[in-house]
């Protein structure tokens, strides 16, 4: 079985070098690595100074390198799907054609296709260790819930679509001139479906699939690492480690760094007491840039001994139901949040959890539908749903 570690964090913070370091380690150990980039401002083309396309070329030995093209990925997957909703279109000339090209594209869809394509590779069995250097937080948040979420509708709409689509297909066709998708088109949407499961319980496999956060140590950073921290425990992800970035060194001499050094040592304390429950590595603050194969041996040799830093390093279990006196209870960890922040509802056969910006659908087991929520209680950064 291989293994997936997905880098994300804030814009800027390092994210692409630290994860180059970690693919640059495990293939000096003998790990046949994959580096993938999914995002859409690639830049291992220059962290590695070779030009990266979308198919994995051989960076040296046991080291192969990806930057996905979310577009060439779309037409390789969503091709028919895309063209069976042109042609519900009907358009006056071509210039309205390609404005409207963007409507048959539902918005985060090509980012999807990033994900898909590394399920792709990951069932290839290829490599032994794929490291995936996603887009800033908010960003790859949307990513990696976009399989969840789109599954979601699917389920729901899917096949009364199908049914529907059989019987008006003929008379959309004779009455309102209009071309309903074909068989060809409506079967891609069913293989994207069952893609879309299969990739969901990859990316939640926590034998397979972690997710570290990459931070600094700056208020703004360390707030909405916490923020990142909170919704993908929420969306049900195994984050195993949290690399603090750009540490001012303590043998720097001088005037000038010395408020930036205690700045930085009272968030490292922050850091460090909040996170206190999942493994952190420290890489300092190098005095050039960071490039190339040789530079990234640096961070390694710095920061990334660890032997065990290509295991999963922490499993925590995000949600679980449980049997009580009175019926069912639901424990959903989500640390950092605030009950004020809480919302909290049903709909169908679905718990919607709301955080701030962010929401989760969280289907209820057949055993449980026949009860009610008759309470929620947050205490120690533990959600608890109670059925009855």
């Amino acid at each position: 079985m291989g293994r997936i570690i997905i880098f994300t964090g804030k814009g800027g913070v390092g994210k692409t070098s630290t994860a180059a370091a970690h693919a640059v380690k495990a293939a000096n150990e003998g790990v046949k690595t994959l580096i993938v980039s999914t995002d859409m401002a690639h830049n291992l083309s220059d962290l590695f100074m070779k030009e990266i396309k979308e198919e994995p070329i051989e960076i040296f030995n046991n080291l192969y390198a990806l930057e996905i093209d979310s577009n060439h990925e779309m037409e390789r997957y969503y091709g028919n799907i895309s063209d069976a909703f042109k042609n519900m279109l009907s358009f006056k000339n071509e210039e309205d054609k390609e404005v409207l090209e963007d409507i048959v594209v539902f918005p985060g869809i090509e980012e999807l296709f990033s994900l898909l394509k590394i399920k792709e590779l990951y069932d290839e069995g290829i490599y032994d260790l794929i490291i995936v250097d996603c887009a800033p937080t908010g960003e790859t948040l949307s990513l990696l819930k976009f399989p969840e979420l789109f599954s979601w509708y699917m389920e729901k709409l899917f096949p009364l679509e199908k049914i529907a689509l059989k019987v008006l297909r003929p008379i959309s066709k004779i009455a309102f001139k209009l071309e309903m998708p074909d068989e060809k088109a409506m079967n891609d949407v069913e293989k994207l479906y069952f893609k879309l499961g299969t990739l969901q319980n990859l990316l939640k496999n926590r034998e397979v699939c972690s997710i570290r956060l990459v931070t600094i140590p700056e208020k703004m950073v360390v707030e909405e690492t916490k923020r990142s921290y909170m919704y993908l425990n929420l969306y049900n992800f195994n984050v195993d480690g949290l690399y603090i970035n750009r540490i001012i060194p303590e043998e720097v001499d001088n005037g000038f760094f010395d408020k930036w050094k205690q700045i930085q040592k009272n968030y490292l304390d922050e850091i460090y007491s909040v996170f206190w429950n999942i493994p952190i590595y420290k890489i300092k603050w190098y005095e050039v840039d960071i490039n190339g194969t040789k530079g990234l041996e640096r961070i390694v040799d710095d920061s990334l001994k660890d032997n065990n830093l290509f295991k999963v390093l922490k499993t925590t279990i995000n949600e679980i139901f449980e049997r009580t006196e009175k019926g069912y209870r639901l424990d959903v960890f989500v640390p950092f949040s605030d009950k004020k922040d809480f919302d909290l509802f049903e709909s169908g056969t679905d718990i919607i959890v709301k955080i701030g910006n962010f929401k989760r659908n969280i289907p209820v087991p057949n055993v449980i539908r026949r009860y009610s929520i008759v309470s929620a209680k947050l205490n120690n950064e533990l959600l608890s749903i109670y059925f009855e």
